[in-house]
């Protein structure tokens, strides 16, 4: 069964939205076995230390077609700075370590664009002005470039830890215009949501694509064709929509939590005031009656999953337009940046990086979930780690 695929209603975007040498990173709390090893690690960059006893994360994308394999990050966008390109082999060879690896690139990276600031004010009436100025300048985009990859490489991170590999280039994963991409991992993808969240995000999914979350197998593997252009701006918009329901669901636990906290000071403050006005015999009777009486946990309440499903939608479509703007747009020039490359390098030409505008490909609504299911959960990872980094690295605002 095959169907003609229509992006009517998807998000309309016009396009795709818009030195150092070779070290070895070593923990303030290495084991021994790890020091040993450190004359041998500066010659190379690395140590031999194993993946965990775990191989490296692997996809099975295309018909049979060789052309598709891909490096062993499984990435579509390859880290270009040093920090980068350091990252990508601590979490190929060192993963227990990547985490410390990534503070302290961040940590760095924060120092040398604020020493360069500093030298910048300090030179402003001197004859050396200007050229310390303009280091400035090459040094925040060096470091700005650098961080995009660092927080990349985050994201990989996360999606590593569930298993789920990250469908490399499209070019190399079609033969003869068709696409498929298998495993679907559809229930890892899922699983990073909370239930309200995670039926918010199949309601996005039958909207963009027209599959139901009661489809039968049929329905999943059948064909559609569709432009590679609108299939890239598809995958953008569900990146901020992934970004955006992280931000709206953590608004809405807060605000929750804050009435929670206001209703229970309140109903304590009633209680006090209405027990103040008993006689002392019938006080501790009321006491100890209150005292038997079992509180029902907030998530245990009849119904009460059903009511938070409810919530959240009316909480998201009771949004007005600055409210939403806010919700929906990367709070970061980084993250923003962040997004538009991984889409290029996603859809783009391998060498330009340009989308082929009109190229059809064809491909089944199972395929076309896994991108969507993968565009949402890279957004709210993005959320997370960006929020993360801005502790660390003062982002721009965007």
């Amino acid at each position: 069964m095959e169907h003609c695929f229509s992006l009517h209603r998807a998000p309309s975007l016009s396009s795709f939205l818009p030195s150092l040498g070779p070290r070895v990173f070593i923990p303030s709390n290495s084991p021994s076995d790890f020091a040993l090893s450190r004359r041998r690690s500066l010659r190379t960059g690395f140590t031999s230390t194993p993946f965990n006893g775990r191989k490296a994360p692997s996809v099975k994308a295309s018909a049979g077609a060789s052309h598709c394999d891909f490096s062993s990050l499984n990435a579509p966008l390859e880290p270009k700075s040093a920090p980068g390109k350091f990252l990508s082999g601590v979490l190929q060879n060192q993963r227990q370590f990547f985490h410390f690896a990534a503070a302290d690139e961040l940590k760095r990276l924060s120092d040398d664009r604020d020493a360069a600031v500093a030298r910048m004010f300090v030179s402003l009436d001197s004859d050396e002005a200007c050229l310390h100025r303009r280091i400035a300048q090459l040094k925040e985009q060096e470091c700005q470039a650098a961080v995009e990859d660092v927080m990349y490489m985050l994201i990989f991170y996360k999606f590593s830890d569930l298993r789920v590999p990250l469908v490399p280039k499209l070019s190399r994963c079609m033969y003869n215009c068709r696409l498929e991409i298998w495993p679907s991992k559809d229930w890892e993808l899922e699983s990073i949501h909370s239930i309200e969240v995670l039926e918010v995000v199949r309601d996005h999914i039958s909207a963009v694509i027209g599959l139901r979350a009661d489809s039968s197998v049929t329905d999943n593997w059948a064909t559609t064709e569709i432009q590679q252009l609108h299939l890239g701006r598809l995958y953008a918009a569900s990146i901020l929509y992934g970004y955006f329901l992280k931000s709206a669901s953590s608004r809405h636990q807060l605000e929750r939590c804050l009435t929670l906290v206001h209703q229970k000071r309140l109903n304590h403050r009633n209680s006090l005031q209405f027990l103040d006005l008993l006689p002392c015999g019938i006080k501790s009777l009321v006491l100890g009656r209150f005292s038997d009486v079992q509180s029902v946990p907030l998530g245990q309440e009849p119904g009460r999953q059903e009511k938070d499903l409810e919530e959240l939608r009316c909480y998201v479509m009771g949004f007005d337009p600055e409210t939403l703007q806010r919700c929906a747009k990367p709070r970061s020039k980084e993250a923003a940046h962040l997004i538009e490359r991984h889409s290029c390098a996603l859809f783009g030409d391998e060498q330009t990086g340009i989308p082929q505008t009109d190229e059809v490909i064809r491909t089944s609504f199972s395929s076309l979930k896994r991108l969507v299911l993968e565009a949402v959960a890279f957004g709210s990872f993005l959320w997370d780690i960006e929020e993360y980094v801005d502790t660390v690295y003062k982002l721009k605002d965007n």
